[in-house]
């Protein structure tokens, strides 16, 4: 689960990061009493910057500097309303529904902090480098030495003598030291204590009067792990999500839109992933990612359906399944009763392979419905070319 700036600087707040202080903003007044409230703290200067779940920003203009108070209500007047495009968001871009307006800072240097999972490892690693501000995999492809790791082993967690040698590594001397140490143990204890998937601060900033804080933060939270964190979970933007993503997960499907033209509905991930190769050969374009999972039942296969047909650029539909724990004669019931339900307006092929493939099968063949049938992959393969080519 995506988080907003302002929300990942709230969690993390919770476990002593300092972070540069902000107000969240719905509408250009709310913005404009946002700069007030912090002009009567000592603020002179500011920032308005775009609430979208997406990087890049300043660079497609949805971070604005302000001298001074009265450029507020312009950058957030320019800001608010707009459709933000990034290198994340795409040719369509994002529209900019809040801005955060925030204290601007005296920045005497750059770094970058994340902490995730190495998979390889089995083990969470710290990145940190002194060329933050910028996409931190460019760094790692260009100057891969400029890039600190530091591996916490899970049976004894972040060593304070590790994040010494970050903040060392980084260059910090005297206070600026000490805030680095504090930061990233605060950093590493919130990313754990949150069940992020990823904890990243770009830029990372020391101050002209030597303090260390987050000017910009992304969480990423493990949407297996919310149950554990209800106020976490009431953070979801679903206005920030896909529609089609969200009607999927009140189905319990796991479903990803593609920009692709042959839509399919699979049954486990790996054949999922598969599935959309074979589609590629094919000559198509994988439309979604859809794994139904091993408990399909006809009402989430009816509803897979209409997600799926929904989307205008699809041409075809691929269902492939191996019956394993679910038989593929209920997939095959499911799939003739939404078949019934709904008009088909495009072709259907459906794969059925596993325990009870015949059964269902003849199930499909009696349903009277214009469902195309394929046993082999290839088969299946060739249906799909001869659907994209008519």
């Amino acid at each position: 689960m995506k988080v907003h700036e302002y929300q990942a600087k709230e969690i993390l707040d919770q476990y002593g990061v300092a972070v540069q202080r902000g107000i969240v903003a719905d509408t250009v007044e709310e913005a404009v009493e946002a700069a007030q409230t912090m002009a009567a703290d000592g603020v002179t200067q500011f920032v308005v910057k775009a609430q979208i779940h997406a990087g890049g920003r300043g660079k497609g203009g949805g971070v604005k500097f302000c001298p001074s108070i009265d450029d507020v209500k312009p950058a957030a007047e320019k800001i608010l309303g707009m459709q933000l495009i990034t290198p994340q968001t795409g040719a369509e871009g994002q529209l900019v529904r809040k801005v955060l307006v925030t204290a601007a800072e005296d920045i005497a240097h750059e770094y970058y902090l994340g902490v995730t999972l190495d998979r390889a490892t089995g083990m969470d690693v710290i990145m940190a480098s002194t060329e933050g501000g910028v996409e931190i995999e460019e760094v790692a492809e260009a100057t891969p030495e400029k890039i600190v790791k530091v591996h916490v082993d899970p049976t004894t967690g972040l060593r304070s003598y590790q994040a010494r040698e970050i903040a060392f590594q980084l260059g910090l001397e005297g206070t600026a030291f000490k805030e680095g140490v504090k930061f990233v143990m605060a950093l590493y204890k919130a990313y754990r204590a949150s069940d992020a998937t990823i904890a990243e601060i770009n830029p990372l900033v020391k101050t002209e009067d030597g303090r260390i804080i987050a000017l910009d933060a992304k969480m990423d939270l493990d949407d297996n792990a919310m149950f554990r964190h209800k106020d976490l979970a009431e953070m979801r933007d679903e206005a920030e999500e896909d529609p089609l993503e969200v009607e999927a997960g009140k189905h319990n499907l796991n479903y990803i839109k593609l920009d692709g033209n042959v839509g399919c509905m699979v049954n486990g991930a790996g054949l999922a992933m598969g599935t959309m190769d074979l589609i590629k050969l094919a000559g198509g374009e994988p439309a979604n990612f859809l794994d139904v999972g091993g408990t399909a039942s006809p009402a989430t296969t009816e509803a897979g359906f209409r997600i799926i047909q929904s989307d205008p650029n699809v041409k075809a539909i691929l269902v492939n399944i191996f019956g394993g724990i679910v038989r593929c004669d209920r997939v095959a019931k499911g799939v003739v009763e939404a078949a019934s339900n709904m008009e088909l307006t495009v072709p259907l092929i459906v794969r059925l392979q596993g325990t009870n493939a015949e059964e269902g099968m003849q199930i499909l063949k009696d349903s009277g419905l214009p469902i195309q049938t394929a046993i082999r992959l290839q088969e299946a393969a060739d249906k799909v070319t001869a659907a994209l080519d008519a």
